[in-house]
């Protein structure tokens, strides 16, 4: 992972854990989602947003992202570096394969610093 790419996926996983320990669950998906964007392409750091994806919908007693998030985390350790689809937010209320529009600012960071580029 790009050392740029990598700084904005760890603010975003930061800022995500922070929320998540104060309590504010929406806030803290929020940014899981943008952290998933960023690291879909990485196995570990794709694991990992789906990880706290699970962790938040155990809190929030969601049984659709409870069983939604597990295979999600064996698939992203298994897939993220074959394939995976653009834009997808990862959460368990949006179809696991379904492209989705990237935020202006991720797009700016993965055009320059994704998957291809050297680091």
């Amino acid at each position: 992972m790009h050392p740029e790419l990598r700084r904005a996926y760890d603010a975003e996983m930061t800022a995500a854990v922070s929320r998540y320990h104060d309590g504010d669950l929406r806030v803290a998906f929020s940014h899981l989602e943008r952290a998933h964007i960023l690291g879909q392409s990485f196995p570990i750091e794709h694991a990992r947003s789906h990880w706290w994806m699970l962790k938040v919908g155990w809190r929030r007693r969601d049984f659709v992202e409870i069983t939604g998030q597990i295979p999600r985390i064996v698939g992203s350790l298994l897939f993220s570096r074959i394939w995976t689809p653009s834009g997808n937010t990862g959460g368990a209320h949006v179809p696991p394969f379904k492209s989705m529009p990237i935020p202006a600012d991720l797009q700016t960071l993965l055009d320059q610093y994704g998957r291809g580029a050297k680091a």
